[in-house]
């Protein structure tokens, strides 16, 4: 049975958690997803964070995106970074699908706005071709707009759902996993997409996954970081940096293929958290990204996919004993 790390006596850093401890915790964020699983060839989907107030009065919200290691496809970041605001919806889903999830975010858009003639999709990716057929491109606009379209603000799902269901990370199955830490001045909240390669590390201490013929391909992170803070573009581009750091706390060995990334965006109407202020901000995203990327792991199960390769969830009783090492 799938477990969050808190209900595995690991509970990363000291900062309280929101009480649905994701990143709908933050005021007006929503999270959907669209699954795409048949048992044997297909493992893959479509995930969805919706800021609400791009769909009210205000057609852009601050944002950046950080960059650990380029080698992947994040379509509408070089806006994001050039502009520092978020236009849109943020979708991920595997590599070869991120194209025609992009044209589909722009027809969810263009129905929004009819005099709109430029926008700028952001649309994220991880490479989950070990445990399903890429090359199929199966993601159509529909699954783009049902993952929009079922988007709420309560808990997400986690593990195997989405756009995460066919991804590894840390040589277990992973996928998709949440976290949040709430402070005096507000929330932060991470949702991350989790695939990438390494040692993982439980509090510190290394949880070996067993021998395996070959890493999976793409050994990629997505991570998106929304808050209700005050911050303008160049703070949310030194919080997303923090984002990426923070992937080393569970092993990551940053590997020359991955396409490591981080989006952060702020809900806030206005304002300017002064710097000397962003400490806390730094630890809340450091921590949050840390119990996701955990949650990531110990919310999947074990997957036998594309071309009959396995890859296994991480054992709960290790996870626990690395925990008591910690």
């Amino acid at each position: 049975m799938q477990k969050r790390v808190r209900e595995l006596g690991v509970v990363p850093g000291h900062l309280p958690t929101g009480p649905l401890n994701a990143i709908t915790d933050v005021p007006g964020v929503r999270v959907g997803h669209t699954t795409l699983d048949d048992g044997a060839d297909l493992h893959t989907g479509v995930t969805a964070i919706v800021p609400d107030a791009l769909a009210g009065d205000r057609s852009e919200l601050p944002a950046a995106v950080a960059v650990g290691n380029g080698y992947g496809k994040l379509v509408g970041s070089t806006q994001v970074d050039e502009l520092g605001v978020l236009e849109t919806p943020i979708v991920l889903t595997a590599t070869l699908s991120v194209f025609r999830a992009a044209d589909a975010l722009l027809t969810w858009l263009l129905d929004r706005d009819p005099a709109a003639v430029s926008l700028n999709p952001v649309v994220g990716e991880t490479n989950d071709s070990f445990l399903s057929d890429i090359r199929r491109r199966p993601i159509t606009e529909q699954h783009v707009l049902a993952a929009l379209g079922n988007a709420t603000a309560g808990l997400p799902d986690e593990g195997c759902v989405g756009a995460g269901t066919g991804t590894s990370a840390l040589g277990f199955k992973a996928g998709i996993g949440t976290s949040s830490r709430v402070m005096a001045t507000g929330v932060v909240g991470v949702l991350v997409q989790a695939n990438f390669s390494g040692v993982l590390r439980v509090l510190g201490t290394p949880v070996e996954a067993p021998p395996s013929d070959r890493e999976p391909a793409g050994n990629s992170c997505m991570i998106v970081v929304g808050t209700d803070l005050p911050l303008e573009s160049r703070q949310l581009s030194r919080v997303a940096r923090r984002a990426i750091f923070a992937m080393g706390s569970v092993g990551s060995d940053y590997a020359p293929g991955s396409g490591d990334y981080a989006i952060a965006f702020s809900t806030s109407p206005g304002g300017r958290l002064p710097d000397k202020q962003l400490k806390p901000v730094f630890q809340a995203t450091m921590e949050s990204v840390e119990e996701a990327l955990l949650n990531s792991l110990t919310m999947a199960r074990t997957v036998t996919g594309y071309r009959g390769n396995t890859r296994h969830a991480v054992p709960h009783d290790l996870v626990r004993a690395a925990a008591r090492r910690g």
